[in-house]
């Protein structure tokens, strides 16, 4: 039995390969940012770890007060009230899907509480012992990282993801459900693969691009363009 520390360890998971059961010790309750779809999801997987979530923030003035899976929206994610306790009594976690403003409240983490978020890995999940995984991911049910897949911080990997051994994901990138991610295939920061692409062995995805849906990827896609298609062509 391997014991964790989750606060200063990067990541926590549960290895399909050899049933290793991590067993998290001295668990903060976490803050969720973002009270949407991600946000409901990433409540989901910490549940299935059985951490406690102390409540959302929202920018969503409509939504405070409001309960979702019995865990209420607060306030806002400036509230100086509830901010004051990450990083003593609770951690955080920022699930927004916008880039920006996303990276706007992890900057506001670090400035003002000199705090990493935490991820958001659910238990049904394999992972290699030799990943690498950052600050502040979103890995859902079913993902499946191979040997020596390198994510860098606050991505989010949706279910039944495929990251084949080597493959490398810089800060923020998105992957939808079922897409595959060849070995050795290397994505830019706040690139966006749809859901059921496939990216080809050693093919590199360039910062910010994004991929369609289904799509086949066979050759190098340059920053800040989308392709679509099978095989898949810049539209």
């Amino acid at each position: 039995m391997v014991f964790v520390n989750y606060r200063y360890y990067p990541f926590f998971f549960k290895r399909t390969l050899n049933q290793l059961q991590i067993d998290i010790m001295e668990i903060n309750p976490v803050i969720i940012f973002g009270a949407s779809g991600l946000g409901k999801a990433a409540l989901d997987i910490f549940k299935s770890q059985d951490i406690l979530v102390f409540c959302f923030l929202d920018a969503d003035d409509e939504l405070h007060g409001a309960e979702i899976g019995e865990v209420t929206v607060m306030g806002s994610p400036s509230n100086d009230g509830f901010l004051k306790h990450i990083g003593k009594k609770c951690d955080a976690f920022v699930a927004i899907e916008d880039h920006e403003t996303r990276q706007r409240i992890v900057k506001m983490l670090k400035e003002r509480r000199k705090v990493q978020p935490v991820n958001a890995i659910h238990k049904d999940t394999s992972i290699s012992e030799s990943a690498f995984i950052g600050y502040g991911n979103f890995i859902n049910a079913g993902a499946r990282l191979g040997y020596d897949v390198k994510i860098s911080d606050h991505c989010i990997i949706h279910s039944n993801a495929v990251l084949e051994h080597d493959a490398q994901l810089e800060e923020l990138v998105t992957v939808g459900s079922g897409a595959i991610i060849g070995a050795g295939a290397k994505v830019g920061k706040g690139a966006l693969i749809g859901s059921g692409a496939i990216i080809a062995p050693n093919v590199i995805i360039g910062e910010g691009a994004q991929i369609g849906p289904g799509s086949l990827v066979m050759m190098e896609v340059k920053p800040n363009t989308t392709v679509f298609g099978m095989p898949a062509k810049e539209i």
